[in-house]
């Protein structure tokens, strides 16, 4: 399904996270890896493959990063994730025991830090560092485009939870005070369906406890 123009998202099923196809050229997140036939048949009925370089984790928990090795190994695409998540993803500290599933390893090949920029032919995204959800959690702000991939800080209808390991509520706090000042009007969330206009009072909301459910993991 066609988000925005240039950006698919790609469903998985179950505990999976949703995968964001930027471009034909980039990939956000990659689900538990169960899903992994399925996701690669609907990937290459909307791009060649070989086009895709880069694999994007918004943070290192298994329903975003356990299909890691299955794509980099299908595509050769790179490994990117946040300096805080790195050991994390490398070391298998991912909670897949939760999901009742054996962690898988895998190797980042680059880190990313805020405001490090990620461009495509149409897109440049800048990473929001905000950690909350895990020490490492990213979104991806597209200014001109007003997009916010926003992978489990921020989600339709609440917000990531921080009372998992590596969770702190007033990180979480301060990184939704830093996308209050962001002008968003499309919101890809990392679980749920996406979201057109009142971000930003959805963000507020949160900030004053309206909307304060934690869901996800």
């Amino acid at each position: 399904m066609q988000v925005v123009k240039g950006i698919y998202l790609i469903k998985g099923y179950g505990y999976d996270s949703n995968v964001y196809l930027i471009d034909e050229s980039m990939l956000v997140d990659t689900g538990t890896g169960n899903s992994f036939t399925e996701m690669k048949r609907a990937i290459e009925e909307k791009c060649d493959k070989n086009k895709i370089k880069t694999i994007i984790n918004t943070h290192s928990h298994f329903d975003h990063a356990g299909g890691d090795k299955k794509f980099r190994d299908w595509l050769k695409a790179e490994i990117i994730i946040h300096e805080n998540d790195k050991d994390a993803l490398e070391n298998g500290d991912n909670l897949a025991e939760m999901f009742s599933m054996a962690s898988r390893t895998t190797t980042v090949d680059r880190t990313l830090r805020d405001k490090s920029l990620l461009k495509t032919d149409n897109f440049n995204f800048e990473v929001v560092h905000t950690p909350g959800h895990t020490p490492g959690s990213i979104c991806l702000y597209e200014k001109s485009k007003k997009i916010l991939i926003s992978g489990d800080t921020l989600f339709e209808d609440g917000i990531g939870r921080t009372d998992l390991p590596g969770g702190n509520r007033d990180d979480m706090r301060k990184s939704l005070e830093k996308l209050s000042k962001l002008d968003i009007n499309y919101l890809l969330p990392g679980h749920g369906e996406p979201k057109i206009g009142g971000i930003n009072f959805l963000v507020k909301q949160v900030l004053a406890g309206t909307v304060s459910k934690e869901k996800f993991v």
